[in-house]
């Protein structure tokens, strides 16, 4: 059996116990769920990955809404790509998951469709914003994150991007491709994040040199980095790879069309 298909006959169990509990609160029987440990509530529900389905389970009772809340707080991964999530309602989560190490919410839509690209702008432009971002900078877990995705947040500035990672100081693993964030963002992670390790900046065309220049300098851990549809010039990546030789620059082929490159460089 699946993994989906497994959390799907989860899923109507759960909607199914329910609407048994809410019925059973009528009458003096209790449903057998209602006398499962709080412990055992939450690892059950730790099995949702809907969170449409916590957000109903939680309004069952006190006893369900705490075990959801517990399951939240063990979280380690969330996920949000796929789902149409709002600031609010975001913020509501991630302020629960107090063990949180890998935050992930971008889109799941393909940038290199140009017709999702299109959509991305009009769907995704007033999803989450400053406020969101400025919430998730206050949540207990965020000094412990070592991997965020805002991937193709277009309506995320600098303003946002700098309250975040001014505070996640333990990130390894960063993507903001497909954002408009400038050099400040890039400056801002590079004096608050000394352990990062990956950064992915695909289609960030309003970071300069100067700001990739002062990262590398900066970032001493940093492997690799992703910066597909940049605008910067070639000479750039040549003295990226001065600063750090081995630093793997996305996609590979980025340097493979300049004559001028010094062999040392090519391998």
């Amino acid at each position: 059996m699946g993994l989906q298909t497994l959390f799907g006959d989860l899923t109507v169990w759960l909607q199914d116990l329910t609407a048994l509990s809410r019925d059973m609160r009528g009458g003096d029987e209790e449903a057998e769920i209602d006398r499962l440990p709080i412990d055992l509530l939450a690892h059950i529900f730790s099995l949702l990955s809907c969170f449409k389905d916590l957000a109903q389970v939680s309004r069952v009772c006190r006893k369900w809404k705490q075990g959801v809340e517990e399951s939240l707080a063990r979280r380690e991964k969330l996920s949000f790509s796929g789902w149409k999530m709002d600031d609010e309602s975001t913020t509501r989560l991630i302020l629960l998951a107090y063990s949180l190490k890998e935050l992930d919410i971008m889109e799941s839509h393909s940038f290199l469709d140009h017709d999702a690209w299109d959509e991305k702008l009009d769907i995704l432009g007033n999803v989450i914003e400053y406020y969101g971002l400025h919430q998730l900078s206050m949540a207990k877990c965020i000094g412990n994150l070592s991997s965020v995705s805002l991937w193709g947040l277009t309506a995320v500035t600098d303003k946002g991007v700098i309250q975040v990672i001014s505070r996640a100081t333990s990130l390894q693993h960063l993507n903001i491709g497909g954002t408009f964030i400038t050099d400040a963002s890039i400056f801002a992670i590079a004096d608050s994040c000394p352990h990062l390790k990956t950064l992915v900046l695909w289609g960030c065309r309003q970071v300069t040199e100067n700001g990739l220049l002062f990262l590398v300098n900066k970032c001493r851990k940093l492997e690799s980095i992703n910066v597909w549809g940049m605008r910067v010039p070639l000479d750039c990546f040549i003295g990226l790879l001065t600063i750090s030789p081995a630093l793997q620059i996305q996609p590979k082929g980025v340097l493979l069309n300049d004559d001028n490159l010094p062999m040392w460089l090519s391998y």
